[in-house]
């Protein structure tokens, strides 16, 4: 076949919306991937998994996305459940598509950084009491409403929240019970109680990437199932 005739199949297969060729780059193989021209995908194996990969990507000029980097990541210590019916306390990591609020840390913002970004003080604090107005948001100091026992004192994570994204889960509009504080933050000793972490270098080239213009969002899913990543 002709190169012309070539190009003139794949956008005729474009038009009558056929699926991508598998081999593809993942975001060019999803049903949404925020509209921005920045993505970060989190994939594990299976939703009993606990590690997998993040990789973050640039869409260029013509739609074509471009792996930016990658590192291994850690999910939930009870794998990953469908953030649609997640129940708070499962220490598993939502699956979904989400938006990415704001950056924070208790170390100062890499060089490059653009996002913005919060300094965690000895007052900061994540409410996750259900019975708070404050529920699923840094409160500074702790609202009086939210129980310290509900909650996270971000100082004292001084590893995991050097630096941390925060992923819009349960966030523009909260369901209680749902689940609240689920971050993208530097790895800890092991798996997370529900948020996605990588090594501390992958933190900062992450943020120091980041552009608030280019809307980037994460797309958390598995390889394959109910939950693949492909479906968000």
């Amino acid at each position: 076949m002709r190169p012309g005739a070539v190009v003139l199949a794949l956008c005729c297969l474009a038009a009558l919306g056929a699926a991508p060729p598998a081999h593809a780059p993942l975001p060019a193989r999803m049903a949404d991937t925020g509209g921005g021209t920045q993505l970060i995908t989190a994939v594990a194996p299976g939703t009993s998994s606990t590690t997998g990969t993040v990789t973050w990507w640039d869409r260029r000029p013509g739609g074509r996305w471009v792996e930016a980097g990658s590192a291994p990541a850690r999910f939930g210590a009870n794998g990953l459940a469908e953030g649609a019916s997640r129940r708070q306390g499962t220490d598993t990591t939502p699956t979904g598509l989400y938006d990415l609020p704001y950056a924070f840390g208790i170390q100062a913002p890499p060089r490059g950084t653009a996002y913005p970004y919060r300094r965690v003080h000895r007052d900061s604090w994540w409410c996750q009491d259900n019975d708070s107005r404050s529920y699923n948001r840094w409160t500074e100091p702790l609202a009086a409403d939210c129980r310290a026992a509900e909650s996270e004192h971000l100082i004292t994570y001084r590893t995991q929240y050097a630096h941390a994204l925060v992923i819009g889960f349960n966030y523009r509009h909260p369901v209680r019970g749902r689940g609240a504080g689920i971050f993208l933050h530097v790895n800890g000793q092991g798996a997370t109680a529900g948020c996605v972490s990588v090594p501390k270098d992958a933190m900062r080239r992450i943020l120091a990437w980041a552009r608030p213009g280019s809307a980037p969002h994460v797309a958390i899913g598995t390889n394959g199932g109910r939950t693949a990543i492909t479906r968000y």
